[in-house]
């Protein structure tokens, strides 16, 4: 393509410096016109190289751009015409006018064809290939699992969610399921699905696309979002591995949620609710509003109550974060006293 557009460059170059060798304007010699075209050829050829460039190139874009622009240049033309310039010259800013706004039409119209709405004209283009969308493929347990929504309404997920019809299939499969807690959590994913339709800021798509050699529903959604190059969305770990090895992006919103938990440091001071006892000797446990779990040593005493603690380490591990503390009843009583 790169070639192509060099070839383009050249030739009108040559165009305009034989157009002003052929026509001597301003009473020129052969070799000073040649020279002048030599150079107007590539002021016009620095001109579209700076011009916005679009993704795609319409053949219908560009012959309206370059229709205006010819009749630009003959108007232009005619008022020229009208004047007391010497003939010559005439002719000559007649023809580069021509030459130019032709060119710069046909270049700006076929860069911005693509932003015509060609679906208006009776599927006679219905052939041409839609611009690139933003697609984002749900599987069942993210959609089960809910958060999805609350992403979708912070518009941190753009684009248009797609929904196979092989999940909505398996998420009535587990809505319809005698276990009451499946079939808790099939009812939730439906209304997850329903929350999100309703939601103005996004689009959800219900596809019929289905792979009947494929049995395995992961292997399905990796096949689906390759097919129309986007990603899964999904908190799936052994999904999101078979995914990525296969080269297909991944959006994992247990990643996302850890990767949004707030960064504490050995030596701070938190604020925590003992909520339990932990597994080891004087332990008390508390978790975050994120779901953090933070394990608090000589806190056995204090369950069922709000303390400062001073953080020790943490631990990231592939299951979220964990925090290690120690409450000092020393310090406490101090404060108490201080108080």
């Amino acid at each position: 393509m790169e070639w192509e557009m060099a070839g383009v460059r050249a030739i009108l170059i040559l165009v305009v410096t034989a157009t002003t060798f052929h026509l001597h304007p301003f009473g020129w010699s052969g070799i000073k016109s040649a020279l002048l075209g030599l150079v107007l050829g590539v002021v016009f050829v620095l001109f579209e190289r700076r011009l916005e460039k679009a993704s795609l190139t319409r053949l219908i874009g560009a012959a309206f751009g370059s229709t205006l622009g010819i009749l630009a240049a003959l108007m232009i033309s005619y008022l020229l015409s009208r004047t007391a310039i010497d003939p010559s010259a005439n002719s000559f800013f007649q023809v580069t006018l021509l030459l130019l706004m032709a060119y710069v039409g046909l270049i700006l119209g076929a860069n911005k064809g693509d932003l015509l709405n060609l679906t208006a004209m009776g599927g006679l283009f219905s052939t041409e290939k839609p611009p690139r969308k933003n697609y984002k493929v749900l599987d069942t347990s993210v959609v089960i699992d809910g958060r999805i929504a609350d992403v979708c309404e912070t518009s941190f997920i753009d684009g248009i969610l797609i929904v196979p019809q092989f999940v909505l299939r398996e998420l009535q499969l587990v809505a319809d399921s005698s276990d009451p807690l499946k079939r808790n959590r099939g009812r939730r994913g439906l209304d997850i699905l329903q929350r999100m339709q309703k939601m103005s800021n996004i689009t959800v798509q219900i596809v019929e696309e289905d792979y009947p050699q494929v049995r395995e529903v992961d292997l399905k959604l990796i096949e689906l979002a390759r097919a129309h190059e986007g990603k899964i969305v999904t908190n799936d770990f052994n999904l999101n591995k078979v995914a990525q090895l296969q080269g297909v992006p991944v959006l994992n919103i247990n990643e996302r949620a850890n990767a949004l938990k707030p960064v504490v440091l050995p030596g701070e001071v938190m604020r925590v609710f003992i909520l339990k006892e932990g597994k080891e000797y004087n332990q008390g446990v508390a978790y975050l509003d994120d779901g953090t779990m933070v394990v608090v040593d000589n806190a056995k005493k204090m369950i069922s109550k709000t303390i400062d603690i001073s953080v020790t380490s943490v631990l990231q591990t592939t299951a979220g974060k964990m925090i290690f503390g120690r409450y000092d009843e020393r310090r406490a009583l101090v404060e108490v006293v201080h108080q």
